[in-house]
């Protein structure tokens, strides 16, 4: 009597658990194709931007940094003159947006490493 309480559960146990290692065929999706070439790419007028603004920040922030001035990158002509535009290159507003964005992060570097 005591070998069938026990025969019952041990059966069903080893059912289940053989039930779920059997071989399930695995269903696994293909990675998406890589972007087309140029798609990451930084359009030229930004890059001119930003590698403008860059220079122009770093120069400026150590400059004030050497002079003992504070740390005030919106405060100079050249934030906001955003020098070295080609407007053979794109529109002025992204150009502005780029440099100036590029030009605190260039001043940053300028005036923490001096």
């Amino acid at each position: 009597m005591k070998l069938s309480y026990l025969a019952l559960p041990v059966a069903a146990a080893a059912c289940l658990f053989t039930a779920g290692c059997a071989s399930h065929t695995a269903y696994y999706a293909s990675p998406p194709p890589p972007p087309p070439p140029g798609y990451n790419s930084v359009p030229p007028l930004i890059a001119k931007a930003d590698h403008e603004g860059f220079r122009a920040g770093t120069e400026d922030g150590a400059r004030d940094l050497y002079n003992g001035f504070g740390y005030h990158p919106q405060h100079d002509r050249k934030f906001h003159g955003t020098r070295g535009y080609d407007a053979a290159l794109g529109p002025y507003g992204p150009y502005r947006d780029a440099f100036r964005r590029a030009y605190v992060r260039g001043y940053d570097q300028g005036f923490r490493r001096g």
